[in-house]
């Protein structure tokens, strides 16, 4: 093959044939470009900068740029008492506040090696499952959003409100809860409050059906949503994914099961995955479909917990409650399944302070983000809407 002539972005070569004749080919490309998406743009869910290089529309790298936030909540956990960290723990993933302070409980009470309540246990997941579908209905309504279809981000939005009301009125707050403490809860369920709870896993049982169908119907969100950003089993593994992220990839991995925590290893619930029907495995479809099925297993959750929870007169949540945590020397990493994957603090103490020596978190969402260059390869720039929206990014948790 001989090069004859080079144009500023083309070149012309001359393929000799058997027959003496030769066939002239061309290659043909744009000069790369710098896109910049965010941190303003809305598809970006908070401020996200994503630095795209692009051949035309077709992207080539998405680096993804963080540190718009500077929440600094690692540092601020060294400087105050480990009660006191609670209350940062809600504000790192604002849409699952009792998940974070679960997980972060959990470490704690590691350390301390303490043993809670069992009702208590009960109530901690009752109200974890309860975020986690409020958490899923955000998803799923700011994803139909981002890809045009408006009716379904109402439905989500009018159920959530359900959620938060409960929720609320269990804990006093709307979205920032500091319910779960180190050692037990803030306050016991008020009276009346599983009857309302199971009156409202009846309403939205098939509700959640019918959202699921209303997406995975919609021929215009399947285009947009099917075959794009795959992520093959073995590479979401390497990259550490978690949560709906890596069970899209049809890997069948959840902390509830596979790291039985609480009362979750005495509950009946299965593990969503992708069967390929609708879908691609480990596309933003799958990802979608993930979430959904997930909703309808945390109401069976819910449902079981409400009956196998022992009713006590006169109980006392914070019976369990330290009156001064100071932890032991050593170090401990404690985690838990939340809405977004594995949320997990490695925490250290030197045995003498009430604060602790070394705090860090581990974020689903940062380390789902960190994919997004092997995600966006090749895709078009409409396409990385989408990849976004799949990943389900709170940045209050990537830039904790």
């Amino acid at each position: 093959m001989q090069e004859l002539g080079k144009a500023e972005h083309s070149s012309v070569r001359v393929t000799p044939k058997g027959d003496n004749r030769v066939i002239i080919e061309k290659d043909l490309s744009s000069e790369e470009m710098i896109l910049n998406m965010g941190p303003q743009h809305p598809s970006t869910h908070g401020v996200l900068r994503l630095e795209c290089k692009t051949d035309g529309e077709v992207v080539i790298e998405a680096e993804p740029y963080l540190g718009y936030l500077h929440r600094c909540f690692e540092k601020h956990a060294e400087m105050v008492d480990y009660p006191g960290i609670v209350p940062f723990v809600d504000r790192m993933d604002y849409l699952a506040s009792m998940n974070n302070d679960f997980a972060f409980c959990i470490a704690v009470e590691k350390l301390l090696d303490i043993e809670i309540p069992r009702r208590v246990e009960f109530i901690r997941v009752i109200v974890s499952e309860f975020n986690r579908i409020a958490s899923h209905l955000v998803a799923i309504g700011t994803y139909a959003i981002d890809l045009g279809a408006f009716t379904p981000f109402l439905f989500c939005f009018r159920d959530r409100e359900h959620i938060l009301n409960l929720l609320e009125w269990a804990s006093g707050a709307r979205m920032l809860y500091n319910y779960i403490l180190i050692g037990g809860v803030a306050h016991d369920f008020p009276q009346g409050f599983k009857k309302r709870a199971l009156e409202f896993v009846t309403y939205f049982r098939p509700k959640a059906v019918e959202l699921q169908k209303l997406l995975t119907e919609n021929e215009i969100f399947v285009k947009r949503t099917k075959g794009i950003g795959i992520m093959p089993a073995d590479v979401a593994i390497n990259y550490g994914w978690s949560g709906p992220m890596l069970r899209g990839s049809a890997v069948e991995w959840d902390l509830r099961k596979e790291d039985g925590y609480s009362v979750y290893p005495e509950l009946d619930f299965k593990v969503c995955v992708p069967d390929g029907k609708f879908s691609d495995i480990g596309d933003c479809l799958s990802r979608h479909l993930v979430r959904a099925m997930e909703m309808e297993e945390s109401l069976n959750i819910i449902e079981q917990c409400l009956e196998k929870m022992p009713e006590e007169e006169g109980f006392d949540p914070r019976a369990a409650i330290p009156k001064r945590i100071r932890p032991k020397a050593g170090e401990v990493y404690g985690r838990a399944e939340n809405p977004r994957g594995e949320l997990g603090f490695y925490i250290q103490s030197d045995g003498k302070s009430t604060k602790p020596l070394r705090c860090k978190a581990r974020s689903s969402c940062y380390v789902n983000l960190s994919a997004m260059k092997e995600l966006s390869l090749g895709q078009l720039i409409p396409d990385l809407v989408s990849i976004i929206g799949s990943i389900d990014i709170v940045l209050g948790e990537v830039d904790r």
